[in-house]
């Protein structure tokens, strides 16, 4: 319908944008029109790739209109250089997002197209971990021979590395045998699952390792242990059989009675070894020494054969080691891998093949393993029984206070009683170097003295009468020269250095001159007498 009067013009359709403006004058006003951008120097729009996905190339352009006539760029036909491997290859190489391949061609070290092969059993984490294998410490084998060494148990190429690189990433039995199922083509396989097939032909391939890294690792782990038990059962008979050990051990419970008198501590039957490392804790009144120090110079000056009382314990410290937990958990894994190379022997009765040396190799071997793990074991209780015995002997609970801890604290009470004694010498010396330096000084100034009491008898002439000693003692001094030894002294080191002739000539002077006037001096005294 029509508008009605007083209305605007009716809205425009829907979906319609609004109308144009009025004309002036009957006439449409044109947008303003953009003018075109004229390239220099002939050059002509470069054409604009059809290709989506790119990563960009973070660079800034040169704008036409800044170029010379004589610039690189104005000649530059780089169109022609493109072909569409150049294309494909930019495409795969820099895709702005991950790409998806099913089975891709890429280049091979050699430079030839190969084709990337994919997993049909193992885990990609299984088999990278293969990979790294083949292409680090059996880079130089193939997986023939692999096998081969496996088979006649060579432990001279596949060292203890191998074998534990074998054991930790070679698949569980359940995909091996998937492997050995598949009845494919092994060049259809990838590198890791191709030598999976192979070494899955070996029966009891994974118990087989083990058994290898068990012999391989035997002897030295006889040669650990071994010593340990040695040393401390050795240990374990020395304390308890040591007559200057128990005499020590007396002196520290007399010493920590007499401390202890009147407390509840005191009149003890005994203490707890692990006491005696703690014996230099306690300071003297002076805060200077310990109880330690005490008990070593008392050693020293009252017991002194129990100086040496550490000769009875040579095997202490080697026992301090010890740690019996090890050792039983190492004697537990022996027997466990004795019994699994027995069980791996009885299954392996029937060789495999020509190569299958197993049966030779471990047959022997296992009956020497067999003998060291049931005598280390018999050494291993032997020992425990004398650690019981002692912790019968001194009364303490082995559970609580174990075998490393005990020969713990009585190395350390060795080694500390040692180093006071040591301490206690050199503090002795530095006293006797101080009084001798003392003694020295006191007869220094008493020489001094005397010798002023000299000087001040020949020049104090009193009047009490008496002057015979004076001049007695006068004439002494003169006769001997004592009276002129001061000048004579100062005169020396004044003087310069002279000859021996004139040294002589003045050695006489003096004489001359200490004779005159002793004589005019003499008799000048007896006249006034």
């Amino acid at each position: 319908p029509p508008p009605m009067p007083g209305m605007g013009p009716p809205p425009p359709p829907l979906g319609m944008g609004p109308p144009p403006p009025p004309m002036m004058g009957g006439f449409m006003v044109p947008p303003p029109m953009k003018a075109p951008d004229v390239l220099p120097y002939g050059l002509k729009p470069k054409r604009k790739w059809d290709i989506e996905g790119l990563k960009r190339a973070n660079w800034n352009t040169i704008k036409p209109q800044t170029l010379s006539e004589k610039s690189f760029w104005v000649k530059v036909q780089e169109e022609k250089l493109a072909s569409p491997d150049i294309l494909d290859g930019l495409a795969a190489k820099f895709s702005s997002k991950p790409a998806v391949r099913k089975v891709d061609d890429v280049i091979d070290k050699g430079g030839t197209l190969k084709k990337v092969k994919a997993l049909k059993v193992l885990e990609p984490k299984a088999a990278q971990n293969l990979s790294i294998l083949l292409g680090g410490s059996l880079k130089h084998l193939s997986y023939a021979d692999v096998k081969k060494f496996i088979l006649q148990c060579d432990t001279s190429v596949l060292s203890d590395n191998v074998l534990e690189q074998l054991i930790t990433y070679l698949p569980p039995p359940d995909q091996l045998k998937r492997l050995s199922e598949l009845n494919c083509d092994p060049e259809e396989l990838t590198e890791a699952e191709h030598f999976a097939v192979t070494l899955a032909e070996i029966k009891r391939l994974l118990p087989r390792l083990k058994s290898m890294r068990f012999r391989l690792h035997h002897a030295e782990t006889v040669q650990d242990i071994k010593p340990d038990i040695v040393a401390a059962t050795a240990a374990c008979e020395e304390v308890k059989q040591s007559k200057k050990f128990a005499q020590m051990l007396e002196l520290i419970l007399l010493l920590g009675n007499v401390m202890n008198s009147g407390s509840r501590n005191g009149q003890a039957f005994g203490f707890e070894i692990s006491f005696l490392p703690k014996l230099s804790s306690t300071k003297d009144i002076e805060n200077k020494t310990t109880l330690l120090h005490y008990i070593a110079d008392t050693v020293e000056h009252k017991f002194s054969d129990l100086l040496n009382f550490a000769d009875d314990l040579p095997h202490i410290d080697r026992a301090a080691r010890v740690s019996t937990d090890i050792i039983q958990k190492t004697l537990r894994q022996m027997e466990v891998n004795v019994r699994n190379l027995e069980t791996d022997l009885n299954n392996n009765k029937t060789p495999q093949s020509d190569n299958d040396l197993f049966s030779k190799v471990m047959g022997s071997f296992v009956v020497e393993a067999r003998q060291q793990c049931a005598l280390l074991q018999n050494m291993f209780q032997n020992m425990e029984a004398l650690y019981s015995d002692l912790a019968e002997y001194y009364v303490f609970d082995k559970q609580k206070y174990t075998l490393n801890e005990f020969f713990t604290d009585l190395k350390m009470f060795k080694d500390d009683f040692y180093q006071a004694h040591k301490q206690n010498v050199l503090a002795r010396e530095a006293e006797e170097k101080s009084r001798r330096a003392r003694e020295a000084r006191e007869k220094d100034e008493m020489d001094r003295a005397l010798r002023a009491e000299r000087k001040r008898a020949l020049v104090d002439m009193t009047k009490d009468g008496n002057q015979e000693g004076v001049m007695d003692s006068l004439l002494e001094a003169l006769q001997t020269g004592s009276a002129f030894n001061r000048d004579q002294r100062r005169k020396r080191q004044q003087r310069p250095r002279v000859d021996a002739g004139d040294r002589r000539a003045q050695l006489n002077r003096s004489r001359s001159r200490t004779g005159l006037v002793s004589r005019e001096l003499s008799a000048e005294l007896i006249g006034s007498a």
